[in-house]
């Protein structure tokens, strides 16, 4: 894969970075040495190797609990609650 100035500015812009020449340059090395290594990973002869396979993990039984000191004790946790609900800060202008 040829790392070039098009794949490094969109890379910056897919992670909302602003990157300068300079640094251009220091990761277009980084990036090549990820990418050898990479390379190196898929040489490897792994016909013999079974895949993991790890057990898994226990489920508890999901059951329903109704009590409002529960809500309670949340709300009380919140930076601000008013009327039972979470109070958060607006995001959304409209």
């Amino acid at each position: 894969m040829q790392i070039d100035n098009a794949l490094l500015d969109k890379l910056a812009t897919l992670s909302m970075l602003e990157i300068t020449p300079k640094e251009c340059e220091e990761l277009r090395g980084h990036l090549k040495e990820v990418l050898e290594f990479v390379d190196l990973l898929n040489e490897m002869d792994l016909s013999g190797v079974q895949p993991h396979q790890s057990a898994p993990a226990p489920l508890r039984a999901d059951t329903i609990i109704h009590d409002s000191q529960i809500s309670k004790d949340l709300l009380k946790q919140a930076p601000k609650a008013q009327d039972g609900y979470f109070i958060v800060p607006k995001i959304i202008e409209t």
